[in-house]
């Protein structure tokens, strides 16, 4: 079950790969996810030595948060992953053209989730061959549900 999505990743990259990665996250973090209140719309994951990071992420605290502690909304958060999926991982972003996004935050066995994916960025021409390709794909179901 997602919580967020980021909708604009298949229209912006070809996803070549998906990966399910844990996340570092604070107790008010948790409880302000489970309540809704998280938004990805401008994060990004970034690799720093031998870490991947998201930052960007959005979770903005709950009112009855406590108030002797500051809390970040958008702080930096570490993502955890097995160590041969991190290597792996940071060699392909150190080839030409192939950059780590964030898909979605999920539940998965009662623990928050993020799905990443290793993606190459289309280019404009992509994108419009994409979108003609959705409008036959719809003018096509028209066509046969008016038979």
């Amino acid at each position: 079950m997602a919580i967020v999505q980021n909708r604009k990743a298949s229209h912006d990259y070809f996803i070549e790969e998906r990966y399910e990665a844990g996340l570092v996250l604070e107790g008010w973090e948790v409880k302000a996810i489970r309540a809704g209140r998280a938004t990805s719309g401008e994060a990004y994951v970034m690799v720093r030595g031998e870490e991947i990071f998201l930052i960007g992420a959005n979770i903005s605290p709950l009112p009855s948060a406590s108030t002797h502690f500051v809390q970040d909304p958008t702080r930096t958060r570490k993502l955890l992953l097995r160590a041969e999926e991190i290597r792996r991982l940071i060699g392909k972003v150190e080839q030409r053209g192939y950059t780590l996004v964030p898909l979605d935050l999920h539940y998965s066995k009662g623990r928050i989730k993020l799905s990443i994916a290793l993606a190459r960025g289309k280019q404009e021409r992509d994108k419009r061959a994409d979108q003609k390709e959705k409008e036959w794909n719809r003018e096509k179901q028209r066509l046969l549900r008016s038979r």
